[in-house]
C-alpha cells in the first residue's frame, strides 16, 4: 500500500470526496425512477456515449467511402455484439458471484460490463453483419475506432456514479474516496481473487486513484488526436484502428496495474494482459503494413477513392433521390384535379366552337 498523509472519515453511502481538491458531493447511482423503475446513471452514460459514437460515425461514414444504410446494419449488430461480450465476459471471469444467482447475469444496471469483452464482441458481431451486407470492414474498423474512444470517455462517468472502477491508496491530488468505496474495502475486498492472490492492503480511510477519471481523460484526448489525424494523415485503411488499440491499450496497460478490483486468473490480471498484446499487436502490424503501403507508392488508394466506393455511393445517392422524389410527389395535388375543380368539362366553349365551324364549312360545301 502506498503510505499516505491524507485521512478520509466514515462517509455516508452517497458522498464522494476528492480531499486534496476540496470536493465534497453527493451522487446517486439512481438518475431517476419511471413507473417504480429506477433509470440507473450507469446506463443513461453508456447510452449517451453510444449516441455521441454514433452521430460523429455517421458524420464521417461518407467520407470513408462507405454505404451509410449498409454501415448502420453493421454498427447496430456491433452495439447488440457489444453489450452481450461485456457482460458475458465479466461474468465468465466473475463466474463464482454468478453461480448461484442466475437472474442476477441480466442485471446490468449495477455495472458489471468489461470494456475488452465489449470490443471483442461488437467486433465479432459487427464485423460479421459488415461480411454479409458487403461492407469493407478496414474503413469501417476506423470509423468506430475513433468512436469507441468518444464512447469510452464518457460512458466511464457511470462508474463514477456507481463508486468503481477505483484503484489502490495514493495521496495523489487526484485520490478520491466515497462512502460506497470504503464499504466495499472493508465488507468485500478481503473476499476477492485479487486479494487472495496479490495480497495487497487496503485502508478504506485513505483516498483512492480515481482510475475511471484517468480513463475518461485519457479516451476523450485519444479522440480528438485520432479524429484529427484522420483527417490530415490517414495513409492507409485500418490504421486508424491500429492507432486505437495501440492508445487504449497502453493507458489500460498503465491504469490497470492501479486497480484493485481487477478481474484475475491466478497472479494475471486479464484486462492488463490483453491490453499489452493490443499495445504489441498495434506497433507491429503498422510498421509492416505502414511499409508495405510505402513500396506500393501511387499505386495504393484508400477504399474512398476506388471505383468500387465511388459506385456505391453514386447508387446509395440515386435510391434516395428517388424515394425523396416519391415523397414529395405524394404530398403534392395534381394538376388534373386542381383544373377539374375549377372548370367543368360541360362549360369548356373550345369543343362547340370547332363543332360549329366544321357543321358550317360542310353546308356551304353542300
Amino acid at each position: 500500500m502506498t503510505d499516505t498523509a491524507t485521512t478520509v472519515g466514515t462517509l455516508d453511502q452517497n458522498e464522494v470526496v476528492f480531499p486534496h481538491l476540496g470536493i465534497d458531493i453527493h451522487v446517486n447511482s439512481t438518475a431517476f425512477s419511471i413507473g417504480g423503475l429506477d433509470i440507473q446513471w450507469y446506463g443513461l452514460l453508456i447510452t449517451l456515449g453510444l449516441l455521441l459514437a454514433m452521430i460523429y460515425a455517421f458524420a464521417q461514414v461518407r467520407k470513408y467511402g462507405l454505404n451509410p444504410d449498409r454501415f448502420l446494419d453493421a454498427v447496430i449488430g456491433g452495439i447488440i455484439g457489444g453489450i452481450v461480450g461485456a457482460r458475458a465476459y465479466y461474468v465468465i471471469l466473475e463466474w463464482d458471484t454468478y453461480a448461484g444467482d442466475w437472474k442476477s447475469i441480466f442485471n446490468l444496471r449495477q455495472g458489471g460490463l468489461a470494456i475488452y469483452g465489449g470490443i471483442i464482441g461488437a467486433l465479432l458481431v459487427g464485423c460479421t453483419v459488415a461480411k454479409f451486407r458487403k461492407v469493407r470492414i478496414l474503413p469501417l474498423l476506423d470509423i468506430v475506432g475513433i468512436g469507441f474512444l468518444l464512447g469510452q470517455g464518457i460512458g466511464r462517468w457511470g462508474n463514477f456514479f456507481n463508486q468503481e472502477a477505483f484503484g489502490r491508496n495514493t495521496d495523489s491530488f487526484l485520490g478520491m474516496s466515497g462512502g460506497q468505496i470504503q464499504n466495499w474495502i472493508t465488507n468485500s475486498y478481503p473476499y476477492t481473487s485479487y486479494y487472495q492472490n496479490f495480497g495487497t492492503a487496503m485502508d478504506a480511510s485513505q483516498p483512492v486513484h480515481p482510475c475511471f477519471l484517468y480513463e475518461s481523460i485519457w479516451c476523450l484526448l485519444g479522440f480528438v488526436l485520432l479524429a484529427l489525424f484522420a483527417k490530415k494523415i490517414r495513409r492507409y485503411d485500418g490504421q486508424i484502428f491500429l492507432l486505437y488499440i495501440g492508445w487504449y491499450g497502453l493507458e489500460r496497460a498503465f491504469v490497470e496495474g492501479l486497480r484493485a478490483d481487477s478481474l484475475v486468473v491466478g497472479n494475471v490480471r486479464i484486462s492488463q494482459m490483453l491490453a499489452i498484446l493490443c499495445v504489441v499487436a498495434s506497433v507491429i502490424l503498422q510498421i509492416v503494413i505502414g511499409l508495405r503501403v510505402k513500396r506500393m507508392g501511387v499505386d495504393y488508394r484508400l477504399y474512398k477513392d476506388t471505383a468500387e466506393s465511388k459506385a456505391l455511393l453514386a447508387e446509395y445517392d440515386q435510391q434516395h433521390n428517388k424515394s425523396a422524389a416519391k415523397s414529395a410527389k405524394a404530398d403534392t395535388p395534381t394538376d388534373d384535379t386542381a383544373d377539374s375543380e375549377e372548370t367543368p368539362a360541360e362549360e369548356v366553349p373550345a369543343p362547340e366552337s370547332e363543332s360549329a365551324e366544321t357543321e358550317t364549312n360542310e353546308e356551304k360545301e353542300s
